[in-house]
């Protein structure tokens, strides 16, 4: 009796896989009928990148639908590639099941240097929309657009700036402000601090110049991000005391900390400037910074020519008898003496950079 109850259900199971195979190969095969057409934006359109404007949206790309001779969901890819490869190896700028994609400045620029872009030097590329659907069969393509790119050089960090009237930065947030930048922990790219001079008064921290959005402020007592300007607002960090203070923020966690500092006995210098390979003046000649007038620990230089493969040092007084240098680039602690700073940067180009002669801290961020 089992022996004929094994042969029964045996018997069931290839039915049943038999059903199913010959399901499959009578299932009718979608055929394309009418390719997408991408319809915006317009042909030649120009762009030139800022990573200023990295999170911003730089364009939207909107095409007409694909159609097939059944109702089938069709899956849509923006691809982009240099000019004259005719699409061999395609970037993949956005994907959507319907008839349109917004696209990030960083998105852009990233695909345009992994097609073999030029920083800073406008190249031509081709755009075009891919369609196809969850089974098998050809893909359909759009027309292709030619348009013209300007990337920036790929820059691996985000930053932080303060904007308040409790700091040196005020409440100009404008993309051409002199927003007083964090310093960035080199180990952990979530964490960033900032030791200085606060005022009575208020405070935020900004991603990106110029926009209100994508900012850090205060929910209750935890740090809170705010997306977008359409997002609700967040709190001011309130200073209620004037003084010294060392500000720590988590933005992975939320976190933060600000805690009075003792900067009584830190020492106030005449002049600091940076010197080295990576600056304009090599090992001969200091370009000198400028000094904040809200706080004399804190020096900067706007719109620095840093050049790829160099070294760099920050020195007090023309001279050497005080210096300080890191062994990390982007962002890190400098020590006194210290080691040459290895800039890192893979192409010349101008930066802004920061040094706080109290903890040593320095960071360079990339101007366009």
């Amino acid at each position: 009796m089992k022996n004929i109850t094994k042969s029964i259900l045996i018997l069931l199971s290839i039915f049943a896989i038999s059903c199913e195979t010959d399901d499959v190969e009578d299932r009718p095969v979608a055929i394309p009928t009418d390719a997408p057409v991408l319809t915006a934006p317009d042909d030649n359109s120009p762009y030139v990148l800022n990573i200023t404007e990295a999170e911003r949206q730089v364009e939207r790309f909107v095409w007409t639908s694909a159609n097939f001779d059944q109702n089938v969901v069709v899956n849509y890819a923006v691809e982009l590639d240099k000019a004259g490869n005719d699409f061999a190896a395609p970037q993949v700028i956005g994907t959507a099941t319907g008839n349109q994609v917004a696209v990030t400045t960083e998105v852009l620029n990233g695909a345009a240097m992994a097609a073999g872009g030029v920083a800073f030097e406008a190249g031509q590329f081709q755009i075009r929309v891919k369609a196809s659907l969850n089974s098998t069969g050809e893909p359909l393509y759009s027309n292709a657009i030619t348009v013209t790119i300007t990337p920036y050089v790929t820059y691996p960090f985000k930053d932080l700036y303060l904007v308040g009237d409790a700091t040196g930065s005020g409440w100009d947030n404008t993309a051409t402000s002199n927003l007083y930048a964090m310093y960035r922990d080199p180990e952990n790219q979530d964490i960033y601090s900032y030791t200085g001079q606060f005022a009575v008064g208020g405070f935020k921290l900004l991603r990106e110049k110029g926009q209100w959005g994508n900012s850090y402020g205060l929910n209750g007592t935890a740090l809170a991000y705010r997306p977008t300007e359409a997002d609700p607002d967040t709190a001011n960090f309130a200073v209620t005391t004037a003084g010294y203070y060392t500000l720590t923020v988590n933005v992975a966690d939320l976190t933060y900390t600000l805690v009075p500092y003792d900067a009584s006995a830190a020492l106030i210098y005449p002049t600091i400037g940076i010197i080295g390979t990576a600056t304009a003046g090599a090992w001969e000649n200091d370009t000198d910074m400028t000094q904040s007038t809200f706080d004399p620990h804190i020096w900067y230089v706007r719109n620095a020519a840093l050049t790829a493969g160099g070294e760099m040092k920050f020195r007090a007084n023309n001279a050497w008898d005080i210096s300080w240098g890191g062994p990390t680039s982007y962002s890190g602690v400098a020590g006194m003496p210290g080691t040459n700073i290895p800039i890192g940067i893979s192409v010349n180009g101008a930066y802004d950079v920061w040094f706080n002669d109290i903890t040593g801290q320095y960071i360079y961020i990339p101007v366009n």
